[in-house]
């Protein structure tokens, strides 16, 4: 059996921990082929190639980004596009593709499956930990990891003068860095996308907090959280190849809320692409691990249309339909946690 390998969408830590366990499964117990896709599905598009063995794969465990590339790319934007991917895959003779991403990764390796029976399985990789049908992808652990590292520091200067201290994550349409990181960096306050707060709320958490002798205060945000006041914070009118918009700036905008509201000092810090960057965690790196021996078993079965899932302690695959048909968004009983810690 000859495998195609790609990984699509934003890079994250643990990608490269993947892409070696499934080559060291795939040869090791199958003896098949496998050939890295460059730069996600452009590189199906394109033709673009690199062998892959137990020896390309050595000493990439611990390394952050992807050995393959990556990119945004929609095969169906267009039909020529859709034509060249079929072309390729014939030509190279892949019998099966291996798709490690997110949302609109997965979402293109469901529909090429549904709608034309290419044999495909899928991993999950986004550090917004959004994808349905799985406790946890990979690179969240990593994200979240960097995220308090960086919450942590802003903690100290908060304390020494006095001030809101404001640190936007990721996380367009699900919570779950903000949440888990607010959490375990002990936020006042955390803003995500699925639970509103108004500026008129922060202000009373800010004033009780001053009542109590607590004069600094952290805040964690999501880039799509909403406040009451307004919708969401589009940062520019340009679109991804998905249709995304790019979002981001309520950090900003909250700090300059606050300092008009209140005598407090705001200051905003957008974390940005640092929470993508850097060494996967040890639970990164056995995730990815788990998810890429478990994604060369399926393929190798014949058990193509799958994601292979986390579930508890147990990797199990299921349907790539049931994976992205809606976003994991925060919970209620899980955000309500987070609120016992705020003021």
């Amino acid at each position: 059996m000859h495998l195609g390998i790609l990984t699509g969408g934003g890079d994250c830590p643990g990608l490269n921990a993947a892409i070696r366990a499934v080559v060291r499964r795939a040869i090791g117990k199958y003896e098949h082929q496998v050939t890295g896709i460059r730069y996600g599905w452009k590189g199906l598009i394109e033709g673009i190639y690199i062998p892959l063995d137990t020896n390309s794969v050595s000493g990439i465990l611990d390394k952050g980004g992807t050995l393959l590339g990556t990119s945004r790319t929609n095969p169906f934007k267009n039909s020529e596009r859709l034509q060249d991917l079929f072309s390729n895959m014939k030509s190279a003779n892949f019998d099966a593709i291996i798709a490690i991403g997110g949302e609109d990764t997965l979402g293109v390796a469901e529909r090429l499956h549904r709608e034309y029976n290419v044999p495909i399985v899928g991993i999950p990789k986004t550090i917004d930990n959004d994808l349905n049908e799985t406790d946890y992808t990979i690179g969240f652990w990593s994200s979240i990891n960097t995220a308090v590292d960086a919450i942590d520091r802003l903690r100290t200067t908060a304390e020494s003068h006095n001030r809101v201290m404001i640190a936007e994550v990721m996380g367009r349409h699900a919570g779950w860095i903000a949440t888990y990181a607010g959490i375990c960096s002990g936020a006042d306050i955390i803003l995500t996308p699925e639970f509103e707060m108004s500026i008129d709320e922060i202000v009373d958490i800010l004033n009780a907090r001053l009542d109590r002798g607590r004069d600094f205060t952290i805040i964690v945000v999501a880039e799509g959280a909403k406040l009451k006041e307004m919708g969401e914070l589009v940062t520019s009118e340009k679109r991804d190849e998905f249709g995304h918009v790019y979002l981001g700036g309520i950090s900003q905008i909250l700090a300059d809320e606050i300092e008009k509201r209140t005598d407090l000092q705001a200051r905003a810090t957008i974390l940005g692409y640092t929470q993508r960057g850097g060494t996967p965690t040890p639970y990164d790196r056995f995730i990815a691990t788990l998810l890429g021996v478990k994604a060369a078993d399926l393929a190798s079965e014949g058990k193509f249309g799958y994601m292979v899932a986390l579930k508890g302690n147990d990797v199990v695959p299921v349907k790539l339909s049931k994976a992205i048909e809606r976003l994991k968004q925060v919970d209620k009983e899980t955000y309500d946690i987070a609120r016992v810690f705020f003021g």
